[in-house]
C-alpha cells in the first residue's frame, strides 16, 4: 500500500512540473485541481483562491514580464509568491501587484533576487513534493488534505487550517524528507474545537 501511495503521488507530482510549483492535493471530489470534498476552506474560498492564483499570474506576466520567473499560490486568501526575480525592484513590486488582486488578505512574498531556477532544480522540488504529499498520506494521525504543500528551491512551504499538533507533526515530517533545507510554516492555527467542528459528523 505504502508504494502504491508513494508511485501516485510522484506521479501526480511529476505532472506539475510544467506549469510550476504547484500546490499537491490528493483524494476528495476535485473542482478546477482542488480537492472539494474534503479541504477544511468553504467551497467559496476554494474558488476564490483558484481565482486570486490566475488573476495574479496574469498581472504578475503583464506587468513585469521575464523580469520575474514566480508561482502564486493561495490558501484561504493568503497568496504566497515563490520563485526568482532579477532585482529587488521588480520583487518588491510583487507586493502591490499580487496583493492588490481582489479578495487577497495576505501576500507572502518568499520570492529570491537571482537568476531563474534550472529545469534540474524544478524536477528536484516537484520530486521532494511528492515525497513529502506521500508521507502526509502515509501518516494516520493526520489528515493529508489539510495541507497544502509549495516547495521551490529545496524549501518547502506548508500552508492549511490545522491545529498546533497538526502543524508540528507535518513540519517534522517534512523535515525529514531527503534534500529538504528548510521548512516554512505558513499555516493558519485553529483550535481543536473548531476541528472537531469543520470535520465531517460520524455517521
Amino acid at each position: 500500500m505504502k508504494t502504491l501511495t508513494l508511485t501516485l503521488a510522484a506521479a501526480l507530482a511529476a505532472a506539475t512540473l510544467a506549469t510550476g510549483c504547484a500546490p499537491l492535493l490528493i483524494g476528495g471530489a476535485m473542482v478546477g485541481g482542488v480537492a472539494v470534498a474534503t479541504d477544511r476552506r468553504t467551497s467559496g474560498t476554494q474558488i476564490e483562491d483558484e481565482t486570486i492564483e490566475v488573476k495574479a499570474g496574469a498581472r504578475v506576466r503583464q506587468q513585469l514580464g521575464d523580469k520575474v520567473h514566480v508561482n502564486v499560490n493561495s490558501y484561504n486568501r493568503v497568496a504566497l509568491i515563490t520563485g526568482e526575480a532579477n532585482s529587488e525592484e521588480a520583487r518588491a513590486a510583487l507586493d502591490g501587484i499580487v496583493g492588490g488582486v481582489e479578495n487577497v488578505q495576505k501576500v507572502m512574498n518568499e520570492v529570491a533576487v537571482g537568476a531563474a531556477s534550472s529545469l534540474s532544480s524544478r524536477s528536484n522540488d516537484v520530486l521532494i513534493q511528492g515525497k513529502i504529499k506521500a508521507q502526509l498520506i502515509d501518516a494516520r494521525d493526520l489528515h493529508s488534505n489539510a495541507f497544502y504543500v509549495v516547495v521551490e528551491r529545496a524549501q518547502v512551504y506548508l500552508m492549511g487550517r490545522v491545529t498546533e499538533r497538526e502543524a508540528a507533526r507535518a513540519t517534522e515530517i517534512a523535515r525529514q524528507v531527503n534534500g529538504v533545507r528548510k521548512v516554512v510554516r505558513a499555516f493558519e492555527i485553529i483550535s481543536e474545537d473548531e476541528l472537531a467542528r469543520l470535520l465531517p459528523k460520524q455517521q
